[in-house]
């Protein structure tokens, strides 16, 4: 129990006194400090939703019908972000995987930083402002580009300079056979070489799957047989490229950010890392809601009904 030592000539029940006006100067109660606060944002909260509705009209389609999927088929807009991803890979590392370890990595932050210098305080770091700016816009910018890229944008924009300059033959998408619009010459030339070789080199054509049911026979040990058939093409693109990406991406940009003397502490990683991560998540919800139309293809949505 702490003591309460008087001044000189202060009797001291009035310094216990004091002691105790102080500390309750210093709190906050939940009447009327907390509840006179939360009745005031209500009320302002529910006239704004009242205004809301009164000026723009609902969204109302036609009577649902349980044998006809809209399309699009969108999620609520908190997992529109999740629907995004099962775009760019595989459904359980999309839906499980990724959303567990992001839960577990947010829950380690405190353990990581377990500096108590600035505990409690928002950016409190010399550098925070700049490696939570910094963040966001690699956060941001880099999830778009990836999405872009992931989906053919492009491959698309190439075709459409070179047809303008005359290069390209088919714009409709179709593969081009000779390699016409191919800028590199080594390309060509492998493909010539494979259609002129006149052996058979035997090797393995990794775009198909490898079947490996004949190999691990488990029905001969009175179990189910298992289908054990390695699609590669699907590993490299579901799995390997996004888990690189989702990994590689973000120790990329603590070890730049090192170098360049922006995170030095481990807080300072954690506000960059945070920051990337938070514009990530709302860039992938703004792209799923507003740009993910009939088929979930990439394009201008609206979720307002046409009129």
């Amino acid at each position: 129990m702490a003591a309460v030592r008087p001044a000189q000539g202060q009797p001291a029940s009035e310094a216990v006194r004091g002691r105790m006006r102080r500390q309750r100067e210093e709190e906050l109660l939940v009447w009327p400090d907390l509840v006179f606060i939360e009745f005031i944002s209500a009320v302002v909260f529910t006239i704004l939703l009242v205004g809301l509705s009164v000026v723009v009209d609902a969204v109302l389609l036609d009577r649902a019908n349980p044998a006809v999927t809209p399309n699009p088929s969108k999620a609520p807009w908190y997992f529109l972000n999740l629907q995004e991803l099962l775009l760019h890979m595989h459904p359980a590392l999309a839906g499980v995987i990724v959303p567990t370890i992001a839960l577990i990595a947010l829950g380690a932050i405190p353990y990581w930083d377990a500096d108590h210098e600035g505990q409690g305080q928002w950016l409190s770091t010399p550098r925070a402002w700049a490696n939570m700016w910094v963040g966001s816009i690699v956060g941001a910018f880099g999830t778009l580009l990836l999405i872009f890229f992931d989906d053919g944008q492009h491959a698309k924009l190439y075709e459409r300079l070179m047809n303008a300059s005359g290069v390209v033959a088919n714009i409709d998408g179709k593969p081009n056979p000779d390699f016409n619009a191919w800028p590199f010459p080594v390309l060509r030339t492998m493909r010539d070489f494979q259609k002129n070789f006149p052996w058979d080199l035997g090797f393995i054509d990794l775009s198909k799957p490898i079947p490996l049911g004949n190999l691990l026979r488990t029905d001969l040990l009175g179990l189910p047989r298992l289908d054990l058939n390695v699609n590669i093409p699907a590993v490299v693109v579901e799995q390997m490229i996004p888990v690189g990406v989702m990994v590689g991406f973000p120790v990329l940009l603590s070890v730049v950010a090192q170098r360049r003397g922006l995170a030095v502490t481990r807080r300072d990683h954690m506000i960059l890392q945070f920051a990337g991560f938070i514009a990530t998540y709302l860039m992938l919800t703004v792209v799923g809601t507003y740009f993910r139309g009939l088929g979930l293809a990439l394009g201008p949505y609206t979720i307002f009904a046409e009129k």
